[in-house]
């Protein structure tokens, strides 16, 4: 079966499963995705928020001018005694009133500064946490959408196989209807074509659950694929061609890798925050005040005072709490660098594996090409001999069978190849679109 035909095939067998609604290739379900995709789109809102966190911190570290302001009706009611010994009790009802407004500039605080540089990196983290979202988009919908072209390919291998297994029946019939056959013969025959039946109602299920899923990351609803053209796919091994060049590259790029060492300066600077507790604090202060009838000893009078200074705070014992924070914060950053060194060595071992699984796939789709030729010449081959008579229905259904493993076996080799592509590129920390654009112009609409 050639490539057209079985594109044709992939088309018929998937028409009846979609109402018309959405053709997409690649690259239009990528940016589709990109913009629809609700696990992304919350990644971009909680990114946003970790982002506000930098000007919370410098905050903290420009002046912070404050003013406040009080009106006071105050109604005095004093007894003192009289020369004669008597009680004499006087109401006084007065106005009172006070303004100021201060103005405090830190100069040194440590867990400040700490945190400020602590908010970076977690600015940082946020910003890598987001870019490794985005190129885990590329990679679930390249996922979803070679899975989707490859039940729909599984399909049409089995309606084919569907037919094939009907006209031999037909002739199973017709043979044993001449004399030349056994019943034997229709039996074989029509067993294998239920069980083609039952294999084709899964293959339908899988076509429509994987329509679904790539459904849900694009949130429209798909009508056609465009499929996969054989003849324009290249089969080349990664470039550059050195397994040690991605494992470099991915040490260097992998957003994975910085969220990770961002991490561990927050970590760093959250020791630097626990240490301060044992540091002064300076601040320099301005203040304006005014105050009128402030007391009852100063009934209409006012009060203006101006006063500039600095203040100290000197921490001397906190009952061992800094000390057991500091502690606390030295585990928390030894658990960082070893998840960061644990990581490195995963990502080593993921990029090798992508690596082999694009290189050893240029070599295993290229053997299955080779095995699909065959297959379909010994299956040509059975049909005739059983004609002529010097095969049996069974050897032409085992044949049949075999030819159709290897179209299937082959049609999942180049998806993996595929997707082997779009991951090794992923992990690298690559451009996002590159390998996307690269694969969607193998696609035949």
């Amino acid at each position: 079966m050639n490539t057209r035909m079985l594109a044709l095939l992939v088309a018929l067998a998937c028409a009846p499963l979609c109402a018309p609604a959405w053709a997409l290739d690649l690259s239009q379900a990528y940016q589709a995705a990109m913009e629809q995709d609700a696990t992304i789109r919350a990644t971009r809102a909680a990114t946003a928020a970790k982002r506000e966190r930098l000007p919370q911190a410098r905050s903290q570290l420009l002046p912070n001018l404050s003013a406040s302001a009080s009106r006071n009706r105050n109604s005095l009611e004093s007894t003192t005694p009289n020369f004669l010994g008597q009680s004499v009790t006087t109401n006084t009802n007065y106005n009172s009133s006070s303004e100021a407004l201060t103005l405090r500039q830190p100069l040194f605080r440590k867990y400040q500064m700490a945190d400020y540089r602590q908010a970076q990196a977690q600015v940082d983290d946020a910003n890598a946490v987001l870019e490794r979202e985005l190129q885990n988009v590329a990679v679930r919908v390249s996922g979803a959408y070679f899975e989707a072209l490859l039940t729909a390919e599984q399909l049409a291998l089995v309606v084919a196989q569907k037919a094939a297994y009907s006209s031999q029946f037909d002739a199973a019939k017709k043979r044993f209807a001449a004399g030349a056959g056994t019943r034997t013969d229709i039996d074989e025959a029509q067993a294998a074509l239920d069980l083609n039946v039952a294999q084709e109602l899964e293959a339908r299920q899988n076509v429509d659950f994987t329509r679904r899923q790539l459904q849900t990351l694009i949130n429209r609803p798909i009508d056609t694929l465009a499929s996969l053209n054989a003849d324009k796919m290249e089969l080349v091994p990664p470039l550059p061609n050195r397994i040690e060049d991605w494992a470099e590259r991915a040490e260097a790029n992998s957003p994975e890798i910085r969220s990770l060492k961002a991490q561990v300066e927050v970590a760093h600077y959250e020791v630097e925050k626990a240490q301060a507790g044992h540091y002064p604090t300076l601040d320099a202060i301005a203040q304006w005040s005014r105050n009128e009838s402030d007391t009852v000893t100063s009934v209409n009078n006012r009060y203006t005072n101006r006063s500039i200074g600095l203040q100290l705070n000197i921490p001397i014992f906190s009952g061992g709490n800094v000390n057991s924070a500091v502690r606390q914060a030295l585990a928390d950053k030894e658990r960082a660098e070893e998840a960061l060194e644990a990581l490195r060595r995963d990502l080593g071992v993921r990029v090798h594996h992508e690596f082999r699984g694009v290189t050893e796939g240029v070599l295993k789709v290229q053997a299955l090409e080779q095995a699909v030729r065959s297959t379909e010449q010994v299956a040509m081959s059975n049909r005739r001999a059983f004609e002529a008579g010097s095969r049996t229905l069974i050897d032409t259904l085992n044949a049949e069978q075999q030819k159709v493993s290897a179209q299937r076996d082959l049609a999942q080799a180049r998806f993996v190849y595929l997707i082997s592509r779009v991951r090794l590129q992923a992990l690298a920390g690559g451009h996002k679109t590159e390998v996307i654009d690269e694969i969607n112009g193998w696609l035949m609409r």
